[in-house]
């Protein structure tokens, strides 16, 4: 097997999406990306109505927004059955993070990891120290008895759910321990589900936060409807609090164009509809692929699904992989930046069929030469080279 070039960068590239970084920080910039799973968006977005919506909608940018952006809110107060003083219209669900990072500036915060580094990045603007509690296994398990301890320690607590870049869940029941605890210690629970959209049918968290809970819940837009660069995403929390993070966002943070298509994207059953058929048949189906392929898969519960190669956890056989999918133009998720990961797992978005059935070829043929390398033996787990299933046999 080929040797990984030498990179050319110290750092690797914060999110996903950013492959000419990628690429350099692998020595691979001579290489034209063919497939980017990198970024965890919709491949059936966006919506094929938005091009002549934004085009018509363009008389509307020589006006100033409203600064209450009270048609968006209300329909997406509308769609969760909630009261509109209940939620913050935000430019992404980044800006949402930053707006509670702000509202606890010098406080003390407690972050799930691995998971997503702008909580960290957040609270490191705002003089906020930062704790960490790391998911155990394979399978990212949580102790929330453990984590509710701590909460008496800290002011607020970080978590993602369904969790970048594990894609796992905490169940409801969890949630409502972690919440129970909180208010016994006054600690403000953070739940980001940029990725709820994606996740399977569960009671939302929405009446908890009626019910008085020190919670906010932090959504996107973006990733559902593929308008990562539209940015667009909200918060829902007691209108009290709302009003107190309102207090730190910028004026017209959100652009007119971003806050009026919001009731139009929410009319659109149909889209909604297609891609919760796409995700749960993809998502099976390729989940069931890595595993037939040997490597270690994680649950997912989001639009993406985060393995590793077979064996003990490797940053070197992780990043050897990384850089031959990026060899074959094959741009995806390095885990580097994640603390816990260190660079041996990798995430890869679901795409359409055909792109999912490439993605998968390499990964036998990457295999096939690391077992021929002698870096597979004594692995048991993985499948006789004739006995793995051909993609047309998966559900």
């Amino acid at each position: 097997m080929s040797q990984t070039p030498t990179p050319c960068q110290e750092t690797w590239p914060d999110h996903g999406g950013q492959g000419a970084a990628l690429l350099d920080r692998l020595g691979l910039s001579s290489v034209t990306p063919t497939m980017d799973v990198s970024a965890s968006l919709n491949p059936l977005g966006p919506p094929a109505w938005l091009s002549d919506w934004l085009a018509s909608a363009m008389s509307e940018v020589r006006h100033y927004p409203d600064p209450e952006h009270r048609d968006a809110v209300a329909a997406l107060a509308a769609s969760l059955g909630i009261a509109p003083p209940s939620l913050v219209l935000t430019n992404g669900g980044a800006e949402a993070i930053h707006l509670v990072a702000r509202a606890y500036r010098r406080a003390r915060a407690l972050i799930v990891e691995p998971t997503f580094g702008e909580y960290a990045r957040a609270c490191r603007l705002n003089d906020i120290e930062i704790e960490r509690v790391q998911l155990s296994g394979d399978d990212f398990r949580l102790d929330v008895e453990a984590l509710s301890a701590r909460l008496a320690f800290v002011d607020l607590v970080f978590v993602c759910r369904p969790n970048n870049p594990t894609g796992t869940r905490l169940p409801r029941c969890d949630v409502e321990a972690l919440v129970a605890a909180a208010r016994r210690s006054d600690t403000l629970v953070v739940i980001d589900e940029a990725f709820v959209d994606f996740a399977d049918d569960e009671a939302p968290l929405t009446d908890l936060v009626e019910q008085g809970a020190p919670l906010v819940l932090l959504r996107s837009l973006t990733k559902f409807y593929a308008l990562a660069g539209l940015r667009l995403g909200y918060l829902v929390a007691s209108p009290p609090r709302c009003r107190a993070l309102q207090h730190h966002q910028v004026a017209w943070s959100v652009n007119g164009l971003a806050a009026a298509v919001v009731p139009e994207l929410l009319a659109d059953s149909d889209f909604a509809r297609r891609t919760r058929d796409w995700l749960h048949s993809e998502r099976a189906y390729l989940t069931a692929g890595l595993r037939d392929l040997g490597l270690t898969v994680a649950d997912s519960q989001a639009n993406f699904v985060l393995f590793r190669p077979p064996g003990l956890a490797s940053q070197a056989n992780g990043e050897a992989l990384l850089a031959y999918l990026a060899r074959h133009g094959c741009l995806a998720r390095h885990t580097h930046t994640f603390n816990g990961l260190d660079g041996a797992w990798i995430r890869v978005a679901l795409q359409r069929r055909a792109c999912n059935d490439r993605l998968l070829t390499w990964l036998g043929e990457w295999l096939g030469e690391w077992i021929d390398d002698g870096l597979g033996d004594g692995l048991e787990s993985l499948p006789e080279q004739g006995d793995t299933l051909s993609r047309g046999e998966h559900p």
